[in-house]
């Protein structure tokens, strides 16, 4: 078939993006569903700093590729030997998901899958097909997913089911910024009653790492951000403290705060001034949660005396460190409950032609999510 989608053809292209363009909005052919593969018509794509960091070339892709690595959509055509979903299911689009076999994923922890991370880099499908293209040349996908498109074809791993009361344009937010954050307080941190945490950004991700450690009981919230302007909604959300990130006095007033040090520092920039803040307001015995990824090779400082004496600790959280097939739906039925406003994230959406511009409104911090609606 035949539909519009955002194509990258080249990386690191200057700010404004609103003039170099990273994204060209063309028409791309569209093969499948083949066996095993499920054809989705994307509503809804949440715009992520993950897609931020491609554009300006942090982290090399194969190119051409159609972006968008979040996103929810309907089920209208599914391929052979395909049981878990038919036309018309409503679904949320997530990298979050492996191959069920390898050791990651025995392991229980699909978002290493060694065999989905291999395709993923080699911009096809999770199963190794490339279903895209333009003139007879291939276009590759992102992660396996690229929701910046008006379809797309992909496996059933990558599509968990919702209900379809659920509005869509903020079902997207479930598949990147809601599992990620609230993930990485839920899984990887397991926050307990009492204990107290800091977010440095309080984007889509931080501010949903916000809503789990209120809904975990945590005492004191802190969000940390470069932009004052977010500090009302985070606030709304379950910050009891905000902070600017560059207050000279960031790091005594947290620890005074909180008597020693947070238990955990959620790290959602990638920043390296964040992450020597971070662990600086880090108790003895507590952890950095490092959920934000830096350029690809991009070398960051700890003061390792400091790290055995106080017995601290630096570790990972990608893509929330959970199961996307188990934690999406508990995420969406705290949505539903009204626990977890995620709706209260989406800044505004937008059509194919608006996408270069709300780039450069994210690059500048001024909104939280917003949303591609690719059939406008």
């Amino acid at each position: 078939m035949r539909m519009t989608a955002a194509v990258m053809y080249e990386q690191g292209l200057p700010t404004p993006y609103a003039g170099s363009k990273p994204f060209i909005i063309e028409d791309v052919d569209l093969e499948g569903p083949g066996e095993g593969e499920v054809l989705v018509e994307v509503t809804a794509a949440g715009l992520c700093h993950s897609d931020l960091s491609q554009v300006a070339g942090l982290r090399k892709r194969k190119l051409p590729v159609v972006g968008g690595h979040e996103g929810a959509g309907i089920v209208r055509e599914v391929g052979r030997g395909v049981t878990r979903m038919k036309p018309g299911d409503h679904v949320v689009m997530t990298v979050a998901t492996g191959c069920g076999h390898c050791r990651p994923c025995t392991d229980i922890r699909p978002a290493l899958c060694e065999g989905v991370s291999e395709s993923r880099s080699q911009g096809a499908l999770p199963n190794g097909m490339i279903r895209l293209s333009r003139g007879g040349k291939p276009v590759y996908h992102y992660s396996g997913v690229s929701s910046f498109a008006q379809y797309a074809v992909t496996i059933p791993n990558t599509l968990i089911k919702i209900d379809p009361a659920i509005p869509l344009d903020i079902a997207a937010m479930f598949g990147c910024a809601v599992v990620t954050g609230a993930g990485a307080v839920l899984n990887t941190a397991r926050v307990r009653p009492g204990q107290n945490v800091a977010a440095f950004g309080l984007g889509g991700v931080g501010l949903n790492a916000v809503m789990a450690s209120r809904i975990s009981g945590a005492s004191e919230i802190i969000g940390i951000d470069i932009n004052e302007g977010k500090f009302a909604l985070a606030k709304e959300l379950g910050c009891t403290h905000t902070f600017l990130a560059t207050d000279p006095d960031l790091v005594a007033k947290a620890k005074d705060l909180t008597r020693g040090g947070v238990d955990f520092s959620f790290e959602i920039s990638g920043s390296k001034p964040a992450m020597t803040s971070a662990y600086a307001i880090t108790r003895k015995g507590g952890e950095v949660v490092c959920v934000g990824l830096g350029a690809t090779g991009e070398m960051y400082q700890y003061p390792h005396t400091s790290l055995v004496a106080e017995e601290k600790a630096i570790r990972g959280s990608l893509m929330g460190g959970g199961v996307a097939d188990r934690d999406i739906p508990l995420l969406l039925r705290l949505f539903q409950d009204g626990k977890m406003p995620v709706d209260r994230l989406k800044s505004s959406t937008m059509g194919f032609e608006e996408l270069n511009v709300s780039l450069d409104k994210l690059d500048g911090g001024s909104v939280v999510r917003q949303i591609l609606l690719p059939h406008g």
